[in-house]
């Protein structure tokens, strides 16, 4: 029997299970369609982040006052937030991972989970000990712990239901994402992309926890799950199959088994098409001299069909990634007009600082941009080979080991990091939190050793030079066009997950701390310093006919490690903590979520 045939019938097999267990679908599906709940950690499938609620509004934004407020007991980076289903909210912490359920009503504590962890995971967590949050399907809340077990919680009680280990710590490998349900799986990913892990993305029954199928980032076609002659990429103007071998041909020996490609971002999935999008991150090691080649399929957008894990069609965005520029920042599904024309649209604002629109059925590169103009190791995105045009100044592998590569935009925090950005379905833009910084970057020669950092290059970071003196902007993206509408200085990197509202306000938070609204024009409306900085993601939902607003405060994360661990040398926190020294200027560790709303009249 040849490879393609048993392929296909262990593809086929595998979707007649699946086809099998639809009918015990999770209620999230439902649950995203209600602007009453946030039941999801990007709001729904399509990563969109924005709400139809529209009480508080462009108008009446600048009254919101603070309504409540809730101490994790935490300190360092809160990131993600809080998930509301009904009359609670379920509310997590970084490590140790503290998830609380809190009575919408009274603010009183339900029940409170605090798994025990071994502390010994915190060393390879590589930027802080965030978590993302936790998701919530049919009576159930799933926790995607530091120490890689996953885990499902009875939402009414907090009692263990079931956990699995997805990991190994004592490899480097960690888990900061949170899970994703969509109709019966949990899709859970992967990090330590500094620590030479192999990333992959599983998925879960949502019942039981057992594995349904396992996708690789790098290595054989049959760990892939991919058909040679049916997966497609983008090449030479038109879509064509990958052929063969498309990962191990472009790693020099075994390096595959070190590869990097984790996945530790935001999923979103179509229902029309049964597909599911994510990003791969960074190759291992930094040091791109040790690894020759494209380094398949690290810094790849995957459409995979959620029942087989078979990729549909796969498009590698940084070939031979010299910067760190992980491709994991989430994938917004919208249906949009692109060059006069009507498509069902993947934007993507990846860490190397271009936009891209893609047609996500089909996988067809359509636009790719810069969407902050200082970006400048690429000349621009090759439209018919879809590679971007490194300049030979800012290439750290063409400037070798032990060379220090100046001035290069954007640094390895990327034009945008995890922070998710925000797409109106009324306005049709993207609302986009962004960092404006340029970095110093020198790769030395490393050897790998299990559970130990395989970085191999030293990183200083500042704000990008010329321009307005701050560290990041917030702006507004027309993703058909490639063109930014606005943008918004802002002193630091915009660390905070970005919400739009049918009120015409769109609200983010600053690593100052600083909780933030502008209107559609970017003129803003209102702030509110909150107790620390803010790497969360803002919410909103409606509890007995009144909005509120509520965010995470704690600063932390990769922008504020140096604060959250105690870091001075400027080289350190992988070059971050020199670039956001003046951040101790204005805020302190925290862990606090606040929630507004208008007052009672």
């Amino acid at each position: 029997m040849s490879f393609h045939t048993r392929f296909t019938c262990w593809g086929v097999c595998l979707a007649l299970a699946a086809g099998a267990a639809s009918a015990a679908d999770s209620d999230i599906a439902k649950l995203t369609k209600d602007p009453k709940s946030w039941a999801m950690q990007a709001g729904d499938f399509n990563n969109h982040r924005y709400s139809e609620l529209k009480q508080i509004n462009s108008k009446n934004a600048r009254n919101l006052t603070v309504a409540w407020t809730f101490s994790t007991g935490v300190l360092r980076g809160h990131e993600g937030g809080p998930l509301v289903i009904g009359d609670t909210m379920y509310v997590h912490s970084p490590f140790p991972n503290k998830v609380f359920a809190i009575a919408l009503e009274d603010q009183s504590i339900r029940w409170k989970y605090e798994p025990k962890q071994d502390a010994a995971v915190i060393p390879v967590m590589c930027c802080d000990t965030v978590n993302r949050g936790v998701a919530y399907a049919n009576g159930k809340i799933f926790l995607q712990q530091a120490d890689t077990t996953l885990v499902a919680l009875d939402a009414k009680t907090g009692d263990e239901l079931w956990k699995i280990k997805v990991g190994d710590p004592k490899l480097g490998e960690t888990t900061t994402n949170t899970p994703h349900v969509f109709k019966d799986k949990i899709l859970t990913g992967i990090s330590g992309g500094e620590f030479g892990v192999r990333g992959r993305l599983t998925a879960h029954d949502m019942n039981s926890g057992k594995i349904v199928w396992k996708a690789w980032s790098t290595g054989p076609d049959k760990d892939l799950i991919v058909d040679p002659a049916k997966t497609m990429t983008w090449t030479d103007g038109k879509m064509a199959p990958i052929g063969p071998d498309s990962s191990l041909k472009t790693w020099e020996g075994d390096q595959w088994k070190l590869g990097g490609g984790t996945t530790w971002g935001w999923y979103s999935y179509d229902p029309d098409t049964n597909l599911v999008y994510y990003g791969t991150g960074n190759p291992s090691t930094w040091n791109p001299r040790q690894r020759p080649g494209d380094n398949k399929w690290s810094m790849t957008i995957f459409a995979r069909d959620l029942d087989t894990g078979m990729a549909k069609w796969v498009y590698q965005m940084t070939p031979h990634d010299e910067w760190d520029y992980d491709g994991v920042n989430e994938m917004i599904l919208a249906d949009i007009k692109v060059k006069g024309k009507e498509r069902k649209a993947l934007v993507h604002f990846d860490r190397n600082g271009f936009a891209y629109t893609m047609d996500r059925v089909s996988g067809e590169l359509l636009v790719a941009e810069k969407f902050d103009p200082v970006v400048n190791w690429a000349t621009h995105v090759d439209m018919k080979s879809g590679r971007p045009q490194v300049v030979a100044k800012y290439s750290t592998d063409k400037n070798g080991p032990d060379v220090n590569t100046k001035g290069v935009c954007p640094s390895a925090l990327g034009t945008k990091d995890q922070q998710p950005a925000s797409y109106s379905r009324k306005t049709g833009l993207f609302y986009v939190p962004t960092n404006h910084v340029c970095m110093d970057y020198e790769p030395f020669q490393i050897e790998y050793t299990a559970g130990q950092p395989y970085v191999g290059s030293t990183l200083s970071m500042y704000a990008a030079p010329g321009s307005h003196g701050g560290m990041g902007n917030f702006i507004a993206w027309d993703a058909g066009a490639g063109k930014m509408v606005w943008s918004k200085p802002e002193r630091f990197s915009v660390w905070s997950g970005a919400l739009s509202t049918a009120g015409d306000v769109v609200f983010y938070g600053t690593l100052e701390g600083y909780l933030k609204a502008v209107d559609l024009n970017g003129k803003e409306l209102w702030k509110f310093k909150t107790p620390s900085g803010i790497i969360g993601n803002v919410t909103t939902w409606e509890y007995k006919g009144k909005q509120y607003i509520g965010v995470l405060s704690g600063i932390g994360g990769w922008a504020g490690i140096g604060l959250a661990a105690g870091l001075t040398k400027g080289t350190e926190g992988l070059g971050a903590v020199g670039g956001y020294k003046d951040l101790a200027k204005y805020t302190e560790l925290g862990g606090v979520l606040t929630v507004f709303a208008l007052p009672d009249r």
